[in-house]
Order: structure tokens, then C-alpha cells, then sequence
């Protein structure tokens, strides 16, 4: 039986003119451990996360130093992304819709000081990012920028991702049929492993849709003070037709150690993000702006597992994934 979490409403922003931000107050980039860690074995993946306790809001780093492949399924219609490489060498994952996209540039640079400022062609280091508009809850202009993506580069470690509200996640909602009814998300993750072979998947909640279980419940979002519970959003449109809310976005980032050709690469992004829509309702709306970022670090053959075999056991790590950002 499922448990049903209580609520966690987050407060709605006024929108007020001349709230502080980035250049109004002396902010430094702090930890941002969240509630738990998520442990992972594929070797050279590190992780690091930085918060401005001020806004609050952060950003998430997922770093490759060796590069890894990159598959980019980008959906909704509501999409911020910077890069979107065939190659990476860090994805960035931010809060602060379109002013947080600058995190990822604070990241390029530290890993070109990584590299002494070397700029020969094949030298360079390649980075991706994409952002989540996460002014809704608080009352605060301020945003990532390169010194927060450069801590949470610096703060990466091997073989552990940190979930909760933490991060890229620091100020998600969920279940945004009105911003009343929005619950706090967050940022999660999963990790299987099926014979040699490896899947990461992590994720920012940040959805207009609610977060269900496999059982079919609604974990997260749209909650009705008045009845105490929960209600799928197709209720109130059926009943209302309220007003769609501006400003969601669900991150993800998948890690395989798998090896794959550039299509297979290319589909498996598809079907995983394709599948997020059984724990995310609804999913890819107009008002989101949903982005998959699929890496494989090319170690292991599938030795008879299938693609499509992949594809559907990484989806069910996404179902995890979406769950434990909930929690």
C-alpha cells in the first residue's frame, strides 16, 4: 500500500518590483547537501551541488573530466538550454529560469582553469545547461551565476547524488493547476545496475503536472486545502478550466555505462523521457520545458540486452528517479 506524504505547500511569491538580487546583497555559494545521497558505481561521473541560501535556489552539476556521448531530448514549449552538445564533458542544471543559464558559463570557465587556459581544439570542455524557473515560491530575484555554477563544479564528488531540496531543486513546485496548490519538489535520484550494465537517472521536479506512484496515487502537488488531499489535475480542468501556470521545467540527466551507437543514443533519450509521463501528470505541456540529457561513458557492451531492454529498465530508474525527488 502507499504511503501518501503530507503536505509540503510552498508559498506563492507576490512578484513585488525591487526584490533583492544578485548585485544588491554579498552572497556566497554554499553547500546545498539535501536530505540524503543517492550512491552510484560509474566510475569518472562526479557530482557537486551550490545553493544562495538568499534566494533560495542552486544548481546542479553532473561532470564527466573524460567527455561522454550526449544525447539531447528537449520538450514543452517552454524550453531554456544552453549547449545541447553531441559530447559533453559537464551538464549544469539550474535554477533561475533565463539568468540561471549564466551558471553553466561559470562552469566552462573553472574547467578551462582546470586545463592551465589551454584552448587548442581538442582541449576544449564542453558544457551543457538548462534551467527551471523557480521564482514562484520566493520572494527574490536572485539567481545561478558563473560563481555558484563554480562551487557546485568544486564541490562535486565520485559516486554519490544528493536529493532533496537541494541544488537545481532547491526551490521546485509540482502540481501547478494554480500556484495555491503547488507542493515543494525537489531534486532526485536512482541508480540499477542489470548484469554489466549501469543507469543513473536524476531529476528536478519542477512540473505544472503531480508526481504519481506506480500504484497510482498522487505523491506530490496540487493539493486542496480545503478537501486535505490531492486531486489530478484533469479534475480542475474539467471542472474550471483555470488558467495555466507559467514557469515549470523537469531536468534530467541519465548516465549509462553502456555502449551504444550515436541512434541507439538518440532513441533510448526519447524513451526514457517519453516514459516520465507515467510519474509526471500531465507532462510536457506548453508551460514546460522539459530537457533529457542522456551521457554514456562507452564501457560495456549490452552482451544480448536489447536497446529497446535498456530503454525500458532505465525508464523504471527514471520512475524512481521522479519518486525520490518527491519525498
Amino acid at each position: 500500500m502507499s504511503t501518501v506524504p503530507e503536505p509540503r505547500l510552498a508559498p506563492v511569491s507576490a512578484f513585488a518590483p525591487d526584490v533583492p538580487a544578485n548585485g544588491d546583497l554579498p552572497l556566497t555559494p554554499r553547500p546545498s547537501p539535501g536530505r540524503a545521497a543517492v550512491p552510484f558505481d560509474i566510475p569518472g561521473v562526479f557530482v557537486g551541488t551550490a545553493e544562495y541560501t538568499e534566494g533560495p535556489t542552486g544548481c546542479t552539476v553532473v561532470y564527466v573530466p573524460a567527455g561522454a556521448r550526449t544525447a539531447v531530448d528537449a520538450r514543452g514549449g517552454a524550453v531554456g538550454m544552453t549547449g545541447g552538445y553531441e559530447f559533453n564533458h559537464a551538464i549544469c542544471l539550474a535554477g533561475g529560469s533565463v539568468y540561471g543559464l549564466s551558471a553553466a558559463a561559470g562552469v566552462s570557465a573553472e574547467l578551462l582553469a582546470r586545463r592551465q587556459n589551454r584552448t587548442k581544439w581538442d582541449e576544449l570542455q564542453l558544457v551543457s545547461g538548462a534551467v527551471v524557473y523557480d521564482f514562484s515560491s520566493r520572494e527574490t530575484a536572485i539567481h545561478p551565476d558563473p560563481e555558484l555554477g563554480r562551487a557546485a563544479l568544486r564541490n562535486a564528488v565520485e559516486g554519490a547524488f544528493p536529493v532533496g531540496r537541494c541544488g537545481a531543486g532547491r526551490s521546485a513546485t509540482v502540481g501547478k493547476v494554480d500556484n495555491v496548490r503547488a507542493e515543494y519538489g525537489g531534486q532526485g535520484a536512482a541508480f540499477r545496475s542489470i548484469g554489466g550494465i549501469k543507469v543513473l537517472v536524476a531529476t528536478v521536479l519542477n512540473a505544472v503536472g503531480v508526481v504519481v506512484d506506480r500504484s497510482g496515487t498522487i505523491v506530490r502537488g496540487n493539493y486542496h486545502a480545503s478537501l486535505g488531499s490531492r486531486v489530478h489535475p484533469v479534475e480542475d480542468y474539467a471542472l474550471s478550466l483555470p488558467e495555466p501556470v507559467n514557469g515549470n521545467t523537469t531536468l534530467t540527466v541519465m548516465v549509462t555505462n553502456a555502449r551504444l551507437t550515436d541512434r541507439e543514443l538518440n532513441q533510448l533519450a526519447r524513451q526514457v523521457h517519453s516514459s516520465m509521463h507515467r510519474g509526471i501528470q500531465p507532462f510536457h505541456t506548453e508551460n514546460d520545458g522539459d530537457v533529457l540529457f542522456a551521457l554514456t561513458t562507452d564501457e560495456a557492451d549490452l552482451d544480448g540486452l536489447k536497446p529497446t531492454g535498456l530503454g525500458a529498465f532505465a525508464s523504471e530508474v527514471a520512475w524512481d528517479a521522479i519518486l525520490s525527488g518527491a519525498e
